[in-house]
């Protein structure tokens, strides 16, 4: 008997209608399903009929579960991964799986589907050739100025993931690093609160600030900057 594969399953990041026909048919198909949280998993195996038994997989407990994981493999068994939206790894658990089990011979394929930031890019109206992905930025202020200033000096599109408590601080921060630049803020993608703004990042600052979201915060965002040179014009104008 040949051994078993891990499907990397891509789900919806909002709308439970952002899902492939083929990633609903390896959802059912599996012997079961690696979760990033289980709660939130059964709301689209509930919207979709699927009876796949849910495991919790995290980062935190990798170690306890890998034997398992290998048994089944070994068994024969296919074997499917899922975070709590859109593509896994991207910010989300799933790289020391991946890693552990390519290494060791397991087959593991992809079922292409949603992700934030690609999504967030394709409707910015931000250069698209070239971009950079830096996930979620550090805590400290100063590392996020320092690993910021270092990758907008590369004349790129920058991406970053942020919550709705540290975006006035990351947008006051994208200032300090470069003093012209177009800053698109992309919130709650696909959902009923969807909304896209742009504009220079100390403009989009106070324009939270005025509407009062520091006291009452919400949405993830997906934050992207395109720094201009220092005459102005960057490679988006040439």
């Amino acid at each position: 008997m040949g051994k078993g594969k891990l499907y990397i399953i891509s789900t919806p990041i909002g709308n439970l209608g952002d899902i492939t026909y083929r990633a609903v048919e390896v959802l059912k198909s599996v012997a079961f399903v690696l979760a990033e949280d289980t709660r939130e998993s059964i709301k689209l195996f509930n919207r979709y009929d699927i009876h796949t038994q849910l495991v919790s997989y995290r980062d935190q407990n990798h170690e306890r579960i890998i034997g398992k994981i290998k048994e089944k493999l070994d068994m024969g068994l296919n074997l499917g991964l899922v975070s709590d939206s859109g593509t896994p790894l991207i910010s989300d658990p799933g790289f020391k799986l991946v890693r552990e089990l390519r290494g060791a011979g397991y087959t593991i394929e992809s079922i292409p589907g949603p992700s934030a930031l690609i999504s967030a890019l394709s409707i910015s109206g931000l250069p698209t050739d070239k971009f950079t992905f830096l996930g979620f930025l550090p805590k400290s202020l100063s590392k996020r100025k320092d690993l910021l200033s270092r990758y907008l000096s590369l004349g790129s599109t920058v991406i970053v993931y942020e919550s709705p408590k540290r975006v006035i601080s990351l947008l006051k921060t994208i200032s300090e690093c470069v003093d012209e630049n177009t800053t698109v803020l992309a919130k709650d993608l696909t959902k009923f609160r969807e909304e896209l703004i742009s504009g220079q990042s100390n403009e989009l600052m106070f324009a939270l600030k005025k509407r009062d979201f520091q006291a009452h915060p919400h949405g993830e965002f997906v934050v992207l900057i395109y720094p201009f040179s220092k005459k102005g014009k960057g490679s988006f104008d040439q």
